[in-house]
Parts: structure tokens; sequence; C-alpha cells
């Protein structure tokens, strides 16, 4: 990870900007399990390289054990990479999975107006995705709409935050939690 020039404090602060080697700005602060900046020096959770390409099998898996240690922001960038990196018609079943990921993020940090609206967009991003692949990957998508659309009604203007933990689903009918 780069800085600009012009960040003469380490923070990015002063004109500069955290860059990756590709010179894009990526943010090299690190991040709580719920994907939160940290400050500068303080030990966060391990960043998911971008643009790992996985097959379906491994993304679910992988997502499922971010989602079971309570890290949904983390899923979420799981299912990014899936969406794009995977073939065109697979794009709505990756991109509700990452809402349904990150609705749960922000329903966890307190934001339960923003996690509802964002959980209700993934259910319906999933509901309109058709059958294949979600089926032939032994995804539960009936079971993950309704999680979804009884989450966002339970935590919406709520005063207290989602667990993340207790609170993640299961992508997989019937499949036991990955630890």
């Amino acid at each position: 990870m780069n800085r600009t020039t012009g960040d003469q404090d380490g923070r990015g602060g002063a004109g500069g900007r955290d860059r990756d080697e590709a010179g894009r700005a990526r943010s090299a602060r690190p991040r709580d399990g719920l994907g939160r900046p940290l400050p500068y020096g303080a030990e966060g959770v391990p960043r998911l390289p971008e643009g790992v390409v996985r097959g379906p099998d491994e993304t679910l898996r992988e997502a499922q054990r971010l989602l079971d240690a309570g890290m949904p922001f983390h899923a979420h960038e799981v299912f990014e990479d899936a969406w794009k990196s995977g073939p065109e018609e697979e794009r709505d079943l990756w991109q509700g999975l990452a809402q349904l990921a990150v609705g749960l993020t922000h329903a966890a940090r307190g934001n339960t107006a923003g996690g509802a609206r964002l959980l209700r967009r993934g259910a319906d991003r999933l509901a309109d995705a058709g059958p294949v692949p979600a089926g032939a990957y032994g995804i539960d998508v009936a079971g993950l709409v309704a999680w979804a659309r009884e989450l966002a009604e339970r935590t919406e203007g709520g005063d207290r935050p989602a667990d993340a933990t207790t609170e993640a689903p299961r992508l997989r009918a019937g499949g036991p939690p990955v630890r």
C-alpha cells in the first residue's frame, strides 16, 4: 500500500491518499470485524485480498465461514468478487447475496434503517434471480429471502443493533454451521 505525495502525517491526510500498487484509491487503515475503519496502527482483522476468483462452492464456503464469524462485511467482499468475476447470468445472484451481507453489516453497526433497506433490496434481487444457478449451488433462496425480510422488519427503526453472529443466515438449506 502506498500513499500519494503530500501525506506528511502518514494517515492519508494533508492531501495524500492511500493507494494500492496499481494506483487505485484504497484505504490502508485496519478494519474491525464489521468493516469499520480503525485508527492507523490499531490491530484489526486481516484484510481479504480483492479480485480473488473462486468457484461457486468455494465462494459459498468462505462467505458462510465469515458470516458465522460475525464478519458480514468481509462476506460481502467475497460475494463482490464472485459477481465481478462470474458469468453475467449469475450477477443478480451474487449481487443479491452481497446486499444481504452488507445489509446485515449496517444493521449490526446500528444503521437499522439502511440495513433494512439493503436487506429488502437483496431479498428482492435474489427472488428475481431465478432458480438457476441458485438451485444448482444448493443456495436456499426462499430461506434467505424470508430471513432478510424478517430481519429487516424486526430491526428497522429499532434502537439496538443486530448481532452479526447470532443473526448470520444459512446460505445452503440444511447445512451445518461452518466453523
